[in-house]
């Protein structure tokens, strides 16, 4: 979980700041730092803390110790946290059918959702069930998508209560996965799979027992069919063997996936993360973690583009020049760095030793770069791989490491230097799914 606030005493400084969770002491990432909507201006921190799983609900305390100039140990209560049994979806009864294809809805295009479902139901592969978790859909927009469903019984619909945003939705999908089936797809609302997309996944999987999850290349088409492209990869390398890579940049897209249900051990539930948050680079990431992927190349779906889908120009291999700035550098680190290594923490505490030494390794690499100079330099000059035709990341190294660097710099500042540093000193993130699809696409170009 990723924690930040604010503490400070009235009458000293504080020195050291440790994060308690149950009592448990978690050293932060960054205290003392620059606030400007606080009376103590140099009292906020942050940090990512383990949350250990329970058994049944209840509750997580959270606190800080912290020690003053005076070498006095004071702790507080910052907060009490409820857990709570997760999703409200029913779970489907148990089914012969060995493959669950997890949709996930909102407001679809009913065209373009009756396409996706007659691709799903002339599928080679005909051993799968269709569990569709609506994201609060309005009233008729929710009775469109019954209509498109039918009576076939293959699909199981169900809308959550409350608007979650296409990251908790996916995750709602995932959950409502009948027990007993053997392998996971995603899909959303409005693609055009090929009549073998299960069919050959399911076969890269069985190629490959070491495999965990198997991907493929699709095709960029208008709504209407015509093709604009027929790879995703045109200006960027493909990467699904490079554990650091693939943290730093996704090159899967959740849609073009099948993967074994045992994945689901570690996806759920999805970690929450400073910034935007996207589930098909949580799953990229985990899956490589916990095992080998499996690449199909050659496309299977249609990736349909229209005014409603959010599609980054990141895969286009075109980036934005842009100057340097403060608030840029405070995007890359909350947003860009942050987001990352909350994933990556997520992974080492779940995975556990189950993780191959490299990948541990790489992973405590990445966490490590918030604080040792050495691994800051080893993010820095990765970028030059690109001078090896090591493309899949597009140089996105460099802006995760200024962030980085943004954050030493005002560590060692402190209060004193902390305005030269720009005047975004304002240390909060806003909230992860308040964004529009503008917004999103301009931030997915960015990172």
């Amino acid at each position: 979980m990723f924690c930040i606030g604010t503490c400070a005493h009235p009458e000293q400084r504080v020195t050291d700041l440790r994060i308690l969770v149950d009592g448990a002491p978690h050293r932060p990432s960054a205290y003392g730092m620059p606030r400007r909507d606080q009376p103590v201006r140099d009292s906020g921190f942050w940090g990512t803390v383990a949350i250990p799983a329970r058994g049944a609900a209840g509750s997580v305390d959270v606190g800080v110790e912290v020690t003053l100039d005076d070498g006095a140990s004071v702790t507080a209560t910052l907060a009490e946290i409820e857990i709570i049994v997760s999703g409200d979806a029913p779970a489907p009864p148990r089914t012969g059918s060995s493959i669950a294809v997890c949709m996930a809805t909102f407001e679809p295009d009913p065209a373009l959702l009756e396409a996706q479902l007659s691709s799903l139901r002339e599928q080679q592969d005909q051993e799968w069930i269709c569990v569709i978790s609506d994201d609060c859909s309005a009233p008729e927009r929710y009775a469109e998508i019954e209509r498109a469903v039918g009576d076939d019984r293959r699909f199981v619909l169900s809308r959550s209560e409350v608007r979650l945003g296409f990251y908790r939705n996916f995750e709602r999908a995932l959950s409502m996965a009948p027990a007993g089936v053997e392998l996971i797809a995603l899909c959303d609302q409005d693609d055009r799979w090929h009549p073998d997309k299960l069919a050959t996944l399911r076969a890269a999987l069985a190629a490959n027992p070491r495999a965990i999850l198997a991907y493929s290349d699709m095709r960029l088409v208008e709504h209407d069919g015509t093709l604009l492209r027929d790879t995703l990869w045109r200006g960027r390398r493909n990467n699904y063997d490079n554990l650091a890579s693939m943290v730093v940049a996704n090159t899967i897209t959740g849609a073009a996936t099948l993967f074994r249900r045992e994945l689901l051990e570690l996806l759920l539930p999805f970690p929450d993360t400073p910034g935007y948050q996207f589930h098909d680079h949580w799953l990229g990431i985990a899956a490589l973690a916990a095992g080998e992927i499996a690449y199909v190349d050659r496309p299977l779906y249609d990736y349909v583009q229209h005014p409603g889908a959010v599609f980054g120009d990141v895969t286009h291999g075109r980036r934005r020049g842009r100057e340097r700035t403060p608030r840029r550098a405070h995007a890359a680190y909350f947003h860009g760095y942050l987001a990352r290594e909350a994933q990556a923490a997520t992974v080492l505490a779940r995975a556990g030793e189950r993780l191959d030494p490299p990948k541990r390794r790489a992973l405590e690499r990445f966490i490590a770069c918030d604080s040792s100079p050495a691994a800051l330099a080893w993010l820095a000059v990765r970028p030059a791989r690109a001078l090896a035709g090591r493309t899949e990341t597009l140089a996105s190294e460099s802006e995760l490491a200024y962030g980085v660097l943004w954050k030493q710099l005002a560590t060692a500042a402190r209060g004193t230097a902390i305005e030269r540093l720009g005047p975004f000193a304002d240390a909060s993130v806003p909230p992860p799914q308040r964004f529009t699809q503008k917004r999103l696409r301009r931030w997915r170009a960015s990172i």
